[in-house]
């Protein structure tokens, strides 16, 4: 089986044929292999081409500049992530990459802070004024985006529109920009480690290197190629809960980058608020497929997930 390519504009479109046709191919999508092309996003190719720039231009500054708002320093796991600090695969290498990640922001006397100090707060943000404008214009594309993908997988599992989207009042989405540096021996295979993505859904944003890959229901790994302005889309571990495993969280992986080869991603966590209780939407259980797992809170479950993975937090 191939990555499937869906296209956002359809899925609005004004034509009930080819809206539901669309909606229809999204279901599959979701049910078969959990990945999917998104294209024509509205997200302008000059936006995306700013945040690679950006991201090359922080990447590039000084080790000291980035240590600065090292990711550390941050109980809520904003800021700048070292080479090595983050381990997907828990039985391999940690992986050969370095990191920022961005929420919203939540001053510190907000009650969400007092009450889950872990999820939400402060960014700690670039020095450069524009790589954070660059930042949060994508950030608010993006989310646009994810908000319209969100009541297509409504409509396709026969919810209401906003089943998915009104759980999105204080969310904590994150957006992340990754640069895999070329590796420095040949023992670091994986830029990243087989994983599945904890949250709802998430948008990735590649550049043309290519590495990613895709685990399918056989157990081979597909080639997720790059596709010009298109976004990757993958269905992420608290979704898969949400339907009692209909639509499917699938593994995937970054192979290293060869000897000087330097690749830029730049992953969008789609996650609801905290305190959103995720159980079987009424249309993925019957009599005779219950209900597999038990409600859980969205926050808690991210969180077990992001213990198991960074190896900092363990002292928070």
């Amino acid at each position: 089986m191939s990555i499937p390519l869906i296209d956002l504009s359809k899925l609005t479109h004004s034509s009930d044929a080819i809206r539901q046709n669309e909606i229809q191919a999204l279901d599959t999508a979701c049910r078969e292999i959990g990945f999917f092309y998104l294209v024509n996003t509205g997200i302008s190719a000059e936006l995306m081409s700013a945040l690679m720039r950006e991201a090359k231009r922080f990447f590039n500054q000084p080790q000291a500049v980035k240590n600065a708002i090292d990711i550390k320093n941050s109980i809520n796991h904003r800021g700048y992530g070292n080479i090595g600090e983050e381990q997907l695969d828990e039985v391999g290498h940690a992986d050969w990459k370095e990191t920022f990640d961005m929420a919203l922001d939540f001053p510190r006397d907000h009650p969400l802070v007092a009450k889950y100090p872990n999820t939400y707060g402060p960014n700690q943000i670039p020095s450069d004024p524009k790589t954070l404008e660059v930042l949060q214009d994508y950030y608010v594309e993006a989310f646009q985006v994810a908000q319209t993908l969100l009541t297509a997988m409504a409509q396709a599992l026969k919810l209401e529109d906003d089943f998915f989207t009104r759980c999105f009042q204080n969310h904590v989405t994150v957006l992340r920009m990754i640069h895999y540096p070329p590796r420095p021996v040949s023992e670091h295979d994986n830029g990243a480690g087989a994983h599945t993505d904890y949250g709802c859904v998430t948008l990735l944003l590649q550049d043309q290197v290519g590495g990613l890959q895709v685990k399918n229901r056989q157990g081979e790994w597909l080639d997720a190629t790059p596709i010009d302005n298109a976004i990757v889309v993958n269905i992420g571990d608290l979704m898969q809960r949400w339907t009692n495993d209909e639509y499917v969280s699938t593994a995937h992986r970054v192979r290293a980058s060869l000897p000087d080869v330097h690749r830029y991603s730049f992953p969008f966590f789609v996650e609801p608020d905290y305190e959103t209780n995720v159980e079987c939407v009424p249309s993925c259980a019957t009599e005779t497929t219950p209900a597999k797992y038990e409600a859980i809170l969205s926050g808690d479950w991210i969180q077990s997930r992001f213990d198991a993975t960074y190896a900092y937090r363990e002292k928070v």
